[in-house]
């Protein structure tokens, strides 16, 4: 597998926000458990061109490789954990996109 950076994107729309809130409390140590590093997020994007994006939050993080970023989500931690966001948000996307490799 790639050994290039990978970045995740979700768009979500918060319909629970104390829920959501549980969700968050233990998303960042198991994304530092799988080396992932939280880049931003946006509850307003922007779109310049095309057809927008479902309202929501737009979130993106990163991981090192691509099998960080699958082991992150397969942790069953994290998938235990993902319930909370799946019983409080509608869930538009979750995409992971490849980076550029490293330049010799």
């Amino acid at each position: 597998m790639s050994k290039t950076p990978v970045y995740v994107i979700a768009n979500l729309l918060v319909k629970d926000p104390s829920t959501y809130r549980e969700y968050e409390k233990g998303f960042f140590p198991i994304l530092k458990r799988h080396e992932g590093t939280f880049l931003t997020y946006d509850d307003n994007a922007l779109t310049f061109e095309g057809a927008n994006p479902p309202k929501g939050r737009m979130i993106i993080f990163m991981f090192p490789s691509e099998a960080n970023a699958k082991s992150w989500y397969k942790d069953p931690d994290y998938q235990a954990l993902s319930e909370h966001r799946r019983d409080a948000t509608k869930l538009e996307f979750l995409t992971m996109i490849h980076g550029l490799p490293p330049r010799s």
